[in-house]
């Protein structure tokens, strides 16, 4: 088990900004799960990886890619009221699933 995180690379977020949406993707995509998946994640010490992607096109890709094997996503919008000036997508979250479904779709992306 475990859950995937992608942050969107054109954005080059400082490290706070980064850290947050990582979380919102987290939280969101777990409240979206499972009981018996999480309840599993947990157990297993709720392993998860943060990957870059290209820009918005390849996340929505990645996004679709996700829902087409069932996993649970959590695309997160930032409200645009510090950072950003409009709210902007910066990343996904997917999962918690089974290792092995979620790593059909990232074992190309690279870490963070």
């Amino acid at each position: 088990m475990k859950q995937a995180i992608l942050v969107r690379g054109d954005l080059r977020l400082p490290k706070g900004k980064l850290s947050v949406q990582c979380a919102h993707a987290s939280v969101e995509a777990v409240l979206k799960s499972n009981k018996r998946k999480i309840s599993e994640w947990v157990d297993k010490g709720m392993p998860k990886i943060i990957l870059k992607v290209k820009d918005l096109n390849e996340l929505k890709n990645y996004n679709m890619k996700a829902k087409t094997l069932g996993l649970k996503t959590a695309l997160i919008k930032d409200a645009g009221k510090t950072y950003f000036k409009k709210p902007t997508i910066t990343c996904l979250g997917i999962g918690p699933d089974k290792k092995e479904k979620i790593d059909k779709i990232i074992k190309k992306l690279k870490l963070i």
